[in-house]
């Protein structure tokens, strides 16, 4: 009703016909309950989203911060009591300041903070040790943990903070964001989380694993055609191939369980993509352009790299040689292994020199790469040819 009341104010006070347009449709889908009941949902949002960039286009600063204190509200960000009393939305004629509302936020700030008080003192109890950092680290865990309070039905009028779930909720959002195609992994992580029941049936049951895998496949091979698009274009750059490949890490292979979170290793290094084998070492990818580079020349009668490979190579001997001369420091600071380190160099297309034979070219490049001890070199139509043909396997790499 907070919202109804306020719209309808919104909507009087907006003059361009574009923002009282979509103000309305916000209103209308409120209305549109059934039963007398008014709507809210993700497509509230959206709508509202949709009105406030409307009445920033036609620079009507007024609305949009209503619209704003609106969407903040739809979102939980703002409380309804400090809502209506912003807009003193249920009065006819608006007097003095709510007392009631003034004193409930008095007593709630006081409990919160002797709730945080009694916290910090347990901690402290418990772990005498701890400096300042840690208590403060623990009161930001329990606070991320109070998103996912419960109250159950067989204790009525507590409320329980489950105690580490929002590192599981952020871990199981992950994994809908990498594996489902979800709207919502956020909503939908807390959505399970909250119901740690929906949780243990979906890795216990097989169907729920097999749809899980079949989710998986289709989302891989959806971002492979996109990969093989933008590979096969020639006016890609190198930033646009590595858009294309970003999270793609299991298109190198199964030996790859990860993708680091940290490119810089090396002061005046950044590479583009570090992968972590199985085995916890570093294998780096050297991405360069794709159809627009010639990968190989004639010369005195056998084909041969050409320069752009020798230069892509000589690069990651660079960053080899720089990682091995910081092995103890990124050891200490990453945990991660260089000692072992390798590198990919992911350059060309056979479609940038049709008049050669696929089959020559990559025939060129893996003579190359046998006289390399740490680098291979791969064009970009192999390395999709090879994931789409695991893939159609019903491999998961």
């Amino acid at each position: 009703m907070a919202l109804e009341l306020h719209l309808d104010e919104i909507l009087s006070a907006a003059t361009a016909e574009t923002v009282k347009s979509a103000v309305t449709a916000a209103l209308r889908h409120v209305r549109s309950g059934t039963g007398g009941k008014r709507r809210g949902g993700k497509q509230l949002t959206e709508l509202l989203v949709r009105a406030r960039s409307s009445a920033a286009r036609a620079e009507e600063w007024e609305v949009v911060r209503s619209l704003q204190d609106a969407l903040h509200y739809t979102e939980g960000r703002l409380l309804r009591p400090d809502y209506e009393e912003k807009y003193r939305l249920h009065y006819v004629d608006p007097g003095p300041r709510d007392k009631l509302g003034l004193d409930s936020i008095a007593r709630t700030v006081a409990m919160t903070n002797e709730f945080w008080c009694r916290e910090a003192e347990k901690y402290l109890s418990e772990h005498p040790e701890a400096v300042v950092a840690d208590v403060l680290e623990h009161v930001r865990k329990l606070g991320r943990d109070a998103r996912f309070m419960q109250a159950p039905v067989e204790d009525p009028a507590r409320y329980h903070i489950p105690r580490g779930i929002a590192e599981r909720a952020l871990w199981t959002e992950r994994v809908l964001r990498n594996r489902v195609e979800v709207t919502d992994p956020a909503e939908a992580a807390h959505r399970i989380m909250a119901s740690p029941e929906a949780l243990s049936v979906l890795a216990a049951d097989e169907d729920g694993r097999t749809i899980l895998r079949a989710a998986e496949l289709q989302r891989r091979a959806a971002h492979l055609r996109e990969l093989r698009r933008v590979a096969e274009d020639p006016t890609a750059s190198e930033h646009a191939v590595q858009r294309a490949l970003k999270g793609m890490y299991w298109v190198f292979g199964g030996r790859f369980i990860g993708e680091a979170q940290q490119r810089r290793l090396v002061p005046g290094d950044e590479v583009d993509i570090p992968l972590i084998r199985g085995d916890g070492s570093l294998q780096i990818v050297e991405l360069k352009q794709s159809a627009a580079v010639k990968l190989v020349k004639e010369h005195r009668g056998s084909l041969v790299p050409r320069r752009a490979v020798h230069d892509a190579v000589g690069q990651a001997i660079n960053y080899l040689v720089g990682l091995d001369e910081n092995r103890e420091r990124i050891s200490v600071e990453f945990g991660i292994d260089t000692r072992r380190a390798g590198a990919i160099v992911l350059i060309g297309h056979p479609l940038s020199q049709p008049e050669v034979d696929e089959r020559d070219i990559n025939e060129t490049l893996r003579i190359h790469t046998s006289h390399l001890n740490r680098i291979e070199i791969l064009t970009y139509k192999e390395l999709i040819d090879s994931a789409e043909r695991a893939l159609a396997s019903g491999e998961v790499m």
